[in-house]
Formats: C-alpha cells, sequence, structure tokens
C-alpha cells in the first residue's frame, strides 16, 4: 500500500468517514511520521527537530514529577458584555470547552519539578489560540499567589495569541491584574521561571511572560506583541529575518536559553534549584 493512502480521509459507502490515521507529517520538512513515535518524542519531528504544538495536559505530563501534579484551576469564563460577533461569544465558549475538553485556556496546579515543590501553569493553545480572557488572568494570578502561599516556585508555559478580543477592555485588565500578583512572589524571593511556546504573542508576552527571573524558550517559537505587517507600517523599516523566533531574541537578551523540548524538564529542574539554593542562602 501507498504510503500516502495512510494521510487520506477514508470512504464507507460513499460517506467520508473521519478514521485516526498512524501517520502525519512535519509542516516544516513534510516527513512522514509514524505518530506513536511523535507522541513518544514530545512533538518534536525526530527528522528535523521541528517543535510542534504540545497537548497541554501532555506539557503537564513531560515537566511534572511522575504522580505529583494537582489540579488547582477550576474556573468556568462568563459573557459580562453579551459579545456577538459572527456568533455570540457564550456559543463559541461552549464549542471552545468542547474542543479542548476543558473550562478555558488554561490548567495548572501543584506538583514537584526535579524534586522542587512548584506550582505549573501551561495554557492551552487549543483553546481559543490560548487567548487570554478574565479566567487565563485569574488563574494565573491564583497561581502566583498559591505559590508565595505555600513556599512554592512558579512555572508558567506561555502559548497564546495574545488578549481575547471578546472580553475587551476585561481581557486587557490582566495584563496589569498578573504583573502584580507576581510582586507577592518576589517580596518572598521564590523562583520563577517563565517557558515561552509557540506562539507566545500579545498581551501576554507584554506582562507575565516576560518578567520572569529567568526566560527559557522553545527552538523556533514565535514570540513578539505585534505581528511584523503592523511593526514595519508603524516604523517604516525593513525588519530583521525571524526578528520575532527564540533564536533571534536569545542573541539580543530577551530570552535566557533556547531549550530543546526534550531537554525541558531538566533545565526547568536546574534552574529551580539553583534559585531556590540562592534564596535559602539569603536567609528568606
Amino acid at each position: 500500500m501507498a504510503l500516502e493512502r495512510l494521510f487520506r480521509r477514508r470512504r464507507t459507502q460513499g460517506e467520508v468517514r473521519d478514521v485516526p490515521e498512524l501517520w502525519t507529517r512535519c509542516p516544516s520538512c513534510d516527513a512522514p511520521i509514524y505518530k506513536k513515535d511523535l507522541e513518544q518524542n514530545l512533538y518534536v519531528c525526530p527528522k528535523c527537530s521541528h517543535h510542534m504544538r504540545f497537548p497541554a495536559m501532555r506539557r503537564i505530563e513531560s515537566l511534572a514529577d511522575a504522580g505529583s501534579f494537582e489540579q488547582t484551576t477550576r474556573l468556568k469564563p462568563a459573557d459580562p458584555l453579551h459579545f456577538t460577533d459572527t456568533e455570540p461569544y457564550a456559543k463559541r465558549l461552549e464549542r471552545y470547552q468542547k474542543e479542548a475538553g476543558r473550562p478555558d485556556a488554561i490548567v495548572g496546579g501543584r506538583c514537584l519539578i526535579g524534586g522542587v515543590p512548584s506550582v505549573l501553569m501551561v495554557m492551552d493553545a487549543a483553546f481559543a489560540g490560548g487567548s487570554m480572557g478574565s479566567v487565563v488572568g485569574e488563574e494565573i494570578t491564583r497561581g502566583a499567589e498559591l505559590a508565595a502561599q505555600e513556599g512554592r516556585a512558579l512555572v508558567i508555559v506561555s502559548a497564546s495569541g495574545g488578549a481575547r478580543m471578546q472580553e475587551a477592555a476585561l481581557s486587557l485588565m490582566q495584563m496589569a491584574k498578573t504583573t502584580l500578583a507576581l510582586d507577592r512572589l518576589w517580596a518572598k524571593r521564590l523562583p520563577y521561571v517563565s517557558i515561552l511556546t509557540d506562539p507566545t504573542t500579545g498581551g501576554v508576552t507584554a506582562s507575565f511572560a516576560a518578567i520572569a527571573d529567568v526566560i527559557l524558550a522553545e527552538p523556533g517559537a514565535l514570540i513578539g506583541f505585534a505581528g511584523p505587517r503592523v511593526i514595519k507600517q508603524t516604523i517604516r523599516q525593513d525588519l530583521p529575518e525571524g526578528f520575532q523566533r527564540s533564536e533571534f531574541l536569545l542573541k539580543h537578551g530577551m530570552v535566557d536559553k533556547v531549550v530543546d523540548r526534550r531537554m525541558l524538564k531538566e533545565a526547568v529542574a536546574r534552574v529551580l534549584k539553583q534559585l531556590a539554593g540562592g534564596a535559602r542562602a539569603a536567609g528568606v
């Protein structure tokens, strides 16, 4: 059987039927990849090391010590503005929740990372593009407060298109709220590590994602505030190639290190142990 047939949708009695396929293709190098191999490789292409979008719960499994994760996120979004564009926001939320299997674009809780007590918050790009609304902002805030209260490190994995337009100013307010919540963590000299993944843009980049003690990023991640077309129109200058990718930002000081996803837990654990050790040495 030709390999290409495995990528096609199958027909049953004249009707198209979706069947889970055994193979997929890398969007970067177009290499065929056996899906189980891709999952075992943490959704990193074994041919070219392209980092694909990573499901939120798999992300947690890859970072938290086995059996240590205790979920604390449980808030559900509301629609106080009764926003409607091509469809009511309430209906959009129902669809997003059904597709993603969670109330909003974030999941998090207590865990151990390399033995270090931590609060791990992971944004889910599969839910409305990971956009930040009131629930995401509140859960990030509560996560920071929980870490400060219990003396834990805070690790946030960002994957977001920015503020959620359907919540208007309420969404933009989350930038200030999440930033202020981190003050409680810093007052106790507790470590905060931010992990930037593809994509991390808009109000998330302009708030909690970019003000950590240590900022790590995955290879090739799109990171920025506005899109390149908007920036070019504003400053009226040509932009360097790849200027919003993690490698470029590493060279220019916004990112501390670009880390392959397969080595990310080890890198995060090492940073947390160093920062936690420094806090103990300072008598905090």
